[in-house]
């Protein structure tokens, strides 16, 4: 890696109540490329309407977003001055029961999808469940099927059985998009020590949450502590393969928190269904570039530092996304 190497920005998961406002926050605080998040527990069908949805968006923000589908894509957003958006799911539930859906998705300009959320899926077991029973029959079959087409096979909110299986199992590098070293900030959701080294002897990819549930002190952690923690994600993953996946819920209503943990498997309301208040270091995409601050205290040298805030994104989609188009 060499020192002049261009920066790039890229945020590795955003699922924001997109409007014209945040996409040029994302131009004003140089977002090279951003991972939106599409859906979480919709069919097929209602998927494809939100994929509708972007479309529209795509064309009434031409001049400062553009939809992207391979690494190409990005320089042709740098080129142009706006930001590339890679679109994605939460959730496997948009295949349904039907394995030729992965395609259809990636046709219509899906790029990445997690094989669980928090529950169990018809591919693997998320990490809220109490059993973890790994990746199933349905998910191997799935698992072949993005390493062929080229769609990028996300572990966050994988349980620990589930994830130390897919990364085995997937003859490409996977990604964890979103998620932090847990033994910084105790909760399952996070990531351990294991499923971290193993994703690294894979070339995989950890993107370090900045939603305060994953945080060490929640929303209170401070600018010069996610730089600690990134320091310690480092020692095990390297710069090298270390980004940053947000989670930025950016003016979402608590009824869309509500959807992503209840959907429409219980009628139980989960406590605490409301959106944490941001650190006041991380808020929209305006302070993205605040990150590198962090870094910097931590001890991350400037190429370092560059990796994580979107080099080592670039690299990896570089890879992953190789003639896919």
């Amino acid at each position: 890696m060499t020192t002049d190497q261009p920066q790039v920005l890229i945020d590795g998961l955003q699922y924001c109540n997109w409007s014209r406002e945040i996409f040029q926050q994302m131009r004003q605080g140089g977002l090279t490329a951003v991972h939106a998040t599409v859906g979480y527990h919709e069919g097929f069908r209602e998927t494809v309407r939100h994929l509708v949805d972007w479309r529209t968006r795509f064309r009434d923000n031409e001049d400062l977003i553009l939809l992207a589908r391979d690494s190409a894509d990005i320089e042709r957003a740098r080129a142009t001055n706006r930001t590339a958006i890679f679109l994605g799911l939460q959730n496997p539930m948009p295949i349904e029961d039907d394995i030729g859906l992965i395609e259809m998705l990636f046709d219509l300009g899906i790029r990445f999808m997690q094989l669980t959320y928090n529950n169990q899926s018809l591919l693997g077991c998320g990490w809220m469940e109490k059993e973890d029973s790994g990746i199933t029959r349905m998910g191997r079959e799935a698992i072949a099927d993005m390493n062929r087409l080229g769609m990028i096979i996300d572990l966050s909110h994988a349980g620990e059985r589930t994830a130390l299986e897919a990364i085995a199992l997937s003859q490409k590098p996977v990604v964890i998009s979103h998620a932090n070293p847990r033994w910084l900030c105790d909760s399952n959701r996070n990531v351990s020590r294991t499923v971290m080294q193993a994703l690294r002897e894979k070339q995989g990819l950890l993107g370090l949450s900045l939603y305060p549930l994953h945080l060490q002190q929640g929303s209170e952690t401070t600018l010069r502590q996610f730089g600690e923690m990134a320091s310690a994600a480092a020692e095990i993953m390297g710069a090298e393969q270390l980004g940053i996946g947000s989670d930025l819920c950016q003016d979402q209503p608590d009824s869309i928190v509500r959807w992503m943990r209840e959907g429409r498997w219980t009628r139980q309301a989960i406590r605490g269904a409301s959106f944490p208040a941001q650190p006041s270091w991380f808020r929209s995409n305006l302070d993205f570039p605040k990150l590198s601050e962090g870094l910097l205290s931590a001890g991350f040298g400037k190429v370092e530092t560059s990796l994580v805030l979107g080099n080592a994104w670039h690299r990896f989609i570089v890879t992953s996304l190789l003639n896919v188009a």
